[in-house]
């Protein structure tokens, strides 16, 4: 910008563009307004939408307070220094890019006031616990959707890229979409680089029993004896089998091989429109209890060894349960790895803790191939 009257116009601008989709969600609050050029924030539309909530008023009060004392502050500050730093905590808008483009520095912190009234507007309302982590997690969705950080013309570190790569790093990224596009998922990684039973899955095993929701591969043992107890592995649902297996080197499975375990492990089959009807409790009785019986089965075990790993874990724990209540224990020792079993709202984040990060989604792929080896 060459002049504070040139940013300052075009920071209003951009200001208007960015509090548009604020404004599909929140407004401001009751007839309080902030300075021009921020978003302004409509509680009676909020509410109007989501018409069961009522908020603290006392809380209400004070965050309309707050907002309009920072969204002033904000302003002022944009105007009459714009050259001056904003200290932003948050790592999407720690790199220097941010803070030498006046508009983008504007924009993360504009943002970020309004991430934070949001999140108070969600803390103010009177309910249930339940409700309240429901409109928590709406909330922080919302957010995480709208950050200029997702936007080129918002990215002052993605715009600095462009310019330093001469728009490669553009023509690299619709590349990438295109193959997207193409192959019909959303790829991580390179996926050209991994191929199973070669780099990744290197561990011999074979399928030995398969439903509609699962198969179940047996590995060729590597010790000469094996332990009488085998060992059952229950990955999560969102993940390959071999998310246990990579490399030899870090290979859980290849590891419990090695130490003797008949091991087995679940691959799940990724569910199509067959498979529509199905619940939580088919899920829980024919691919976690049936695994569990077919272990039992192939090899005369009275009881076995489990792991579950993720929502892996939370199938197999809910399995046990089951079958305790059936008068059943078939599993002699459980292990579970970053498992949730506690899925009341208070369990997801304690008080005062602050929202993490939304995670990119996870990929799911094809269906799996039809052995653990080609």
């Amino acid at each position: 910008m060459n002049s504070d009257a040139h940013w300052a116009q075009a920071a209003q601008q951009m200001q208007e563009t960015f509090g548009a989709g604020f404004q599909q969600v929140l407004g401001a609050f009751g007839t309080a307004r902030p300075p021009a050029g921020l978003p302004q924030i409509d509680l009676a539309t909020f509410q109007q939408a989501l018409p069961s909530l009522r908020f603290d008023a006392a809380r209400l009060q004070a965050l309309q307070q707050q907002y309009i004392e920072d969204a002033s502050a904000l302003w002022n500050q944009g105007v009459q220094a714009g050259t001056a730093a904003v200290t932003v905590s948050d790592r999407r808008f720690s790199g220097e890019a941010w803070n030498a483009n006046p508009v983008s520095r504007f924009s993360a912190s504009a943002y970020l006031l309004n991430a934070r009234t949001l999140m108070g507007l969600a803390e103010a309302v009177e309910g249930d616990a339940k409700t309240k982590a429901r409109l928590r997690f709406a909330v922080e969705q919302w957010m995480a959707a709208t950050a200029p950080s997702n936007f080129l013309a918002l990215n002052a570190e993605a715009q600095q890229k462009a310019i330093a790569s001469k728009g490669e790093s553009i023509a690299r990224g619709i590349q990438n979409l295109l193959h997207d596009m193409k192959q019909g998922h959303l790829s991580m990684t390179d996926e050209s680089v991994f191929e199973v039973g070669k780099n990744v899955a290197t561990t011999e095993g074979a399928v030995v029993f398969e439903n509609e929701f699962f198969q179940l591969l047996e590995y060729k043992p590597l010790t000469e004896k094996v332990y009488e107890k085998p060992f059952l592995l229950v990955p999560p649902c969102i993940n390959k089998f071999y998310i246990l297996d990579l490399q030899p080197d870090n290979s859980l499975i290849r590891y419990a091989v090695s130490q003797g375990h008949r091991t087995f492990v679940v691959s799940w089959c990724n569910p199509d429109a067959s498979m529509t009807g199905k619940t939580w409790d088919d899920y829980i009785e024919h691919a976690a209890i049936k695994a569990i019986e077919v272990v039992q089965e192939i090899t005369g075990a009275k009881t076995i060894n489990a792991l579950g790993f993720c929502v892996g874990g939370t199938i197999l724990g809910t399995a046990l349960a089951v079958l305790a209540a059936r008068g059943e224990k078939p599993v002699t020792s459980l292990t579970l790895l970053t498992s949730l079993h506690d899925w009341r709202p208070h369990s997801l984040r304690p008080p005062g803790r602050p929202s993490p990060s939304t995670p990119p989604p996870q990929q799911r792929g094809a269906r799996r191939a039809r052995h653990a080896r080609p």
